[in-house]
């Protein structure tokens, strides 16, 4: 049976929560941890860790929370601040591509710093409550994400809207009633960061994808409404305009859609990215045999563009670059998040010479799906095509086990000892099962600072 949004956020139990569900959460809590170790060694990171210690300390008295991989105590909004920006330093984490963007960036620093209050002021929760709370902190979050691209015309950025998912799933673990819950969702939306995502796109810094603000926005909502701050109604939840993106709640979940990224840059580049891999194997390439590259893709993906990046900020949100790193080095992993690829000549020579062509037919269907071809014209005269592609990861061609645990050991690798990996993997493949003893373990295996004397530690 359908049910209301604040039936579902008070009557969903963990037995509630589909099979499928549970097995995304824990893929997404071990990926997402991966993307939070490599991401402390940027720049972006190392500022709002500092920012966090300095203007967002726990209370006098107050326990806090601690900052993912640091360790450091900084109130819970602190560390959902701390945490979404260092996940989203890296473009390599979760998302859902008919909501053009990502839930567990905000979910995942949001959940575990409410967590790590509730266990330190002497309230635990259970790891069934963790599962709980994250499946209900993406459900909501991509819900919210849709009505809104689906009623207003800008644009916004994933903090808009996954701010809504922190605050209704917080709001929850802190015990909160209907109405509690329906205030937590209506603050967040109101103060949550509408930032137009295309200005990010175009002009690429560390403001990334709003989720540094959506976190801790959705955090502070649910304190505040626990506090008796009102806030409803969230109009992406109860506007009449809204209603056709919530039918089917629990019984259909959004949450299933979940994709997985194999290279840590935005998701409209990865087609073209798999096309040139594949192409390039298949016909036994070098670089060296590469004259010119043309992508065919989708309206915004041209927009990305990123011929001539400055610094790792725009090349990872740009489509002609990335191209050429694959071209040329054949793969997008840790290794090329170093600031050697932007200055790598033969890189730097196809991306000059990769176009970047717009389609009607790609930007029509490029809706739940990315779509894009790439030709190759060699400098023996011979030109390859690619047929159309989407990108692997998505739920009807999604990544194996194997390979989110291969992408986790590779982020890392040299910033964490591999023993202390091997028992993260372990643990998040079935953290909804643990006592509290062992879920405790877990979270101090999350929240340890890396090691940053390790050898290759730094990007």
């Amino acid at each position: 049976m359908a049910l209301s949004f604040t039936q579902f956020m008070t009557r969903t139990d963990y037995a509630d929560v589909p099979q499928n569900v549970r097995r995304i959460m824990r893929r997404s809590l071990l990926d997402t941890i991966g993307v939070a170790i490599v991401g402390t060694t940027t720049e972006i990171s190392r500022i709002v860790r500092h920012y966090a210690t300095e203007f967002w300390g726990a209370a006098e008295g107050k326990p806090g929370a601690r900052m993912i991989c640091d360790g450091r105590r900084v109130s819970p909004a602190g560390a959902a601040f701390a945490g979404a920006f260092t996940i989203d330093s890296i473009d390599a984490h979760d998302g859902y591509s008919a909501v053009k963007g990502h839930a567990g960036s905000a979910v995942m620093p949001g959940m575990l710093a409410i967590f790590e209050e509730r266990r330190d002021s002497g309230r635990p929760l259970t790891a069934q409550d963790l599962m709980v709370g994250m499946a209900l902190g993406y459900e909501i979050g991509y819900r919210s994400g849709l009505a809104q691209h689906g009623t207003l015309r800008d644009y916004h950025s994933s903090g808009a809207w996954n701010a809504v998912g922190v605050a209704a799933a917080g709001a929850r673990l802190l015990g909160l009633n209907e109405q509690g819950i329906r205030h937590a969702a209506g603050i967040a939306e109101y103060h949550g960061p509408r930032s137009q995502m295309m200005r990010c796109i175009e002009f690429p810094t560390m403001l990334r994808d709003g989720v540094g603000w959506g976190a801790p926005t959705g955090v502070s909502a649910a304190y505040m409404a626990a506090m008796g701050f009102t806030g409803a109604p969230a109009l992406t939840i109860e506007a009449d305009n809204a209603r056709d993106w919530w039918s089917g709640l629990g019984e259909r979940w959004e949450t299933e859609e979940t994709h997985y990224k194999l290279y840590p840059v935005c998701r409209w580049a990865h087609p073209a990215l798999d096309a040139i891999k594949q192409l390039m194997t298949d016909n036994h390439l070098s670089y060296k045999d590469i004259a010119r590259i043309r992508i065919r893709t989708f309206h915004n993906a041209v927009r990305l563009a990123g011929a001539d990046p400055q610094n790792l900020d725009e090349m990872t949100y740009g489509m002609i670059y990335p191209a050429a790193v694959m071209a040329v080095r054949g793969q997008i992993g840790r290794c090329e998040l170093r600031e050697d690829v932007l200055t790598d000549p033969e890189i730097r020579r196809l991306a000059r010479a990769t176009e970047l062509v717009e389609t009607e037919q790609y930007t029509a269907i490029s809706v739940r799906k990315r779509w894009a071809d790439v030709s190759l014209l060699l400098k023996n005269g011979r030109e390859l095509a690619s047929d159309p592609k989407t990108p692997r990861g998505d739920p009807d061609d999604p990544l194996t086990d194997a390979e989110i645990s291969l992408k986790f050991h590779a982020f890392t690798e040299g910033l964490i000892y591999p023993e202390r990996a091997r028992a993260i993997e372990e643990a998040c493949g079935m953290f909804d099962q643990l006592n509290s003893s062992e879920l405790n373990e877990l979270f101090d295996l999350i929240f340890t600072a890396t090691s940053a004397a390790l050898p290759d530690a730094a990007l």
